[in-house]
């Protein structure tokens, strides 16, 4: 996926399977790749056993693809790239052509104007990632359309190589003496190598990073694992996104991109310092990568160092000043120092850059409403919300800034507008409860709170307060069977055993009430010595 796409990397499951070659049909000569054992390869675990001249390319990928789809048949794709290669070796028969640098045209004409082969503006779709659907479907984007373009030079005995830069893959034909790059995303056309390296920013003066080089076939493999991991990202599996990215970097140790992904994955799963450790392998490598001080700055975020936060943020804009992930981040980190006035500045330039990214105008929001200024952040929410309609963040803040203004109305719709797009949002879910029992509207408090329930039902708080709004409406025996819930959720929450104290006063269940009153005074809850008296008349 390399391009815009290296940030994004798909994945796929590896597992064994069984992919057998098809015997060659009535040929006159074998393809330059016959009975190369990599033909006979049936996981991807026994291609990375196989020597580097071994492997069969395709076969590789297309493993991948039998194992991420059960309706792919390998051994028809196969068929058809050796029918490819037979093609083009005839036209180059006819043409005179001998198989070096002079049958790129050939092979050019032949993908990209007969066949139709052309690039995807973007990777959006995971399957774009698999060779066979890029024969399906005759698109792809710059990795898989190089697989592809390698994959018939390898049956066509053509000295070509993958060649990876920050964000980007193509091929490079290099026999020794004639070196040229070809780029399959604009139909095989030539850029030197100064033009690639300006345009990715490949950084210079590390002679072990694996960029520019030409990549062997297990090389390019790692690559392709590199983006496979992050289709497994996408749909939300992470463990086994953490493992493709893993055999990337196995593969690849000096592509800090892999280690990138890994790092991100680590800080999914709330691994912090894990994820520290990678990103700054990655920028060992490659020092000027916008994205990597990025992520460096959400992870030391998280840690609550925010000086260290801004400082990686501040690195990210002065390599990449339109990187409007970074404006955010920095700003972020500027309001959790208090430093609102930096903050709101930093927002304002990335809003320069990106008018209409209604995230900014949250964020500005989320500050304004951090500073205290709720006119201010209800008005940056609404601006959000006028280009995004749907951003749930924006109507949250409106809600909070509605209540501390005590506008317990519009709090009420702004939670409301909230869950009809994102019915299961527990915060909201709990604080609309809470806004119905500040009005006394104890019955729909309770509708409320028991939803929250539903979505996470070890929250002992919840149940309380349920409970209270049962006590409350003088239901004290619903009202025990919530408290008594949340006690032994968490036996120490003191608010419940008073509540419980309170409830069998009512009940007339005395010596359970003075119980219960004595635990929570042990907790900490005050009880007047009113109350203490008159439950101990009642004993």
């Amino acid at each position: 996926m390399f391009g815009e796409e290296m940030k994004k990397f798909y994945a796929v499951i590896i597992c064994v399977l069984i992919l057998s070659p098809l015997a060659p049909a009535h040929r006159q000569r074998p393809l330059a790749n016959e009975n190369k054992p990599g033909l006979y390869a049936r996981s991807i675990e026994q291609v990375l056993r196989l020597r580097e001249n071994e492997v069969d390319l395709a076969t590789a990928a297309l493993i991948i693809s039998e194992n991420w789809s059960d309706m792919v048949n390998g051994r028809r794709y196969l068929a058809e790239l050796d029918d490819m290669a037979i093609e083009i070796r005839e036209r180059l028969a006819r043409k005179r052509i001998e198989a070096d640098f002079r049958a790129i045209p050939v092979i050019n004409e032949y993908l990209f104007e007969e066949l139709g082969f052309k690039s995807l503006s973007e990777a959006s779709d995971p399957n774009s990632l698999f060779l066979h659907t890029v024969l399906d479907k005759k698109q792809g984007y710059c990795l898989s359309l190089s697989v592809l373009y390698l994959s018939l030079a390898e049956r066509l005995g053509l000295p070509m190589y993958g060649v990876v830069v920050p964000g980007h893959f193509f091929v490079r034909y290099d026999d020794g003496r004639r070196r040229f790059n070809i780029e399959t995303t604009s139909s095989g056309g030539n850029g030197s190598d100064q033009q690639y390296m300006e345009k990715f920013n490949v950084p210079q003066g590390n002679k072990s990073a694996i960029y520019m080089q030409n990549l062997n076939k297990i090389q390019t493999i790692g690559c392709f694992f590199n983006n496979l991991g992050n289709s497994y990202d996408k749909i939300g599996d992470i463990d086994s996104a953490l493992k493709a990215y893993k055999t990337a970097v196995e593969i690849n140790p000096t592509l800090p991109e892999s280690m990138v992904n890994v790092g991100n994955i680590y800080l999914k799963k709330g691994q912090v310092n894990k994820a520290i450790n990678e990103y700054l392998s990655a920028l060992r490598i490659n020092p000027r990568d916008a994205t990597t001080h990025n992520n460096l700055g959400n992870a030391y975020t998280e840690q609550g160092r925010y000086g260290y936060a801004v400082s990686e943020y501040q690195q990210s804009l002065s390599y990449d000043p339109n990187f409007i992930d970074a404006y955010r981040g920095l700003a972020i980190a500027y309001a959790k120092q208090e430093r609102f006035t930096s903050a709101i500045t930093t927002l304002r330039r990335a809003i320069i850059f990106a008018p209409n990214d209604a995230n900014c105008y949250y964020q500005m929001g989320e500050v304004y409403n951090n500073k205290g200024d709720y006119d201010q952040a209800i008005l940056n929410y609404n601006k959000a919300l006028k280009i995004e309609p749907n951003l749930i963040e924006s109507y949250y803040g409106l809600a909070v800034c509605y209540s501390k203004m005590g506008m317990v109305e519009e709090e009420i719709s702004a939670y409301k507008m909230a869950l009809a797009r994102k019915p299961n949002t527990f915060a909201a879910l709990v604080n609309l409860g809470n806004a119905y029992f500040g009005q006394e509207n104890y019955s729909e408090a309770i509708i409320q709170y028991t939803k929250a329930v539903h979505i996470q039902p070890d929250e002992a708080m919840i149940y309380y307060n349920i409970g209270a709004a049962y006590s409350n409406r003088k239901d004290y025996d619903k009202a025990a069977i919530e408290y008594l819930k949340a006690i032994e959720k968490d036996p120490k929450i003191g608010d419940a055993h008073y509540g419980l104290a309170i409830v069998y006063y009512h009940l007339k269940q005395y010596q359970l009430s003075w119980s219960h009153a004595q635990t929570a005074l042990k907790l900490g809850v005050e009880i007047s010595k009113e109350q203490l008296d008159a439950i101990k008349r009642r004993l």
